[in-house]
């Protein structure tokens, strides 16, 4: 998972015409990996049963392996269910990476739905900077015409869980 997220850091670093290691320089050599596992049963009523509750996640990005349908991502307020691809990584972006990319890459609200047919199996690996690290909107993303959208923050997941057990988002915390 290591040289996963190097290649998407540095990846996503070129796709913005950034020094290529500009992103993993602000996850730090101690950027946390932290794998969850997620089973999720046949549900008889899966119009009333969600998997997973509304969130946006506050890491950089997380990194997920999925067997069936069930991720769904908030657009325009409609759920939009990902597809899954067999064999592929889906990359889905976290609050801090939407505050190192001044709100280019944006960090989606989303859940998970529970189905009545098949048992449903996730992997999600978390990739977060390394604590006490201060992270913020990367120099090469700030100008007169796109203004510094986010301040420098501290321990970001911190604050993110704890607004996530109110079921609230905590970007805002971030904000200019």
């Amino acid at each position: 998972m290591r040289m996963v997220t190097k290649l998407v850091s540095k990846s996503m670093a070129k796709s913005l015409h950034l020094e290529e290691n500009c992103f993993l320089e602000q996850f730090g050599e101690g950027a946390a990996l932290q794998a969850r596992f997620n089973y999720y049963p046949c549900c008889q009523r899966p119009d009333s049963v969600l998997g997973l509750k509304p969130h946006s996640d506050g890491t950089g990005y997380t990194i997920i392996l999925q067997d069936i349908e069930g991720l769904q991502i908030l657009q325009n307020q409609q759920w939009l269910t990902v597809p899954t691809v067999p064999n592929a990584l889906f990359i889905l972006m976290g609050d801090q990476m939407e505050i190192m990319t001044n709100g280019i890459f944006k960090s989606p609200v989303h859940r998970v739905i529970t189905n009545k047919e098949k048992v449903r199996t996730s992997i999600a690996v978390f990739y977060t900077p390394e604590k006490n690290k201060e992270i913020g909107p990367q120099d090469g993303l700030v100008n007169e015409e796109r203004p510094r959208l986010f301040k420098h923050v501290k321990d970001y997941e911190i604050i993110h869980w704890e607004h996530y057990q109110r079921g609230m988002r905590a970007l805002h915390t971030a904000q200019v």
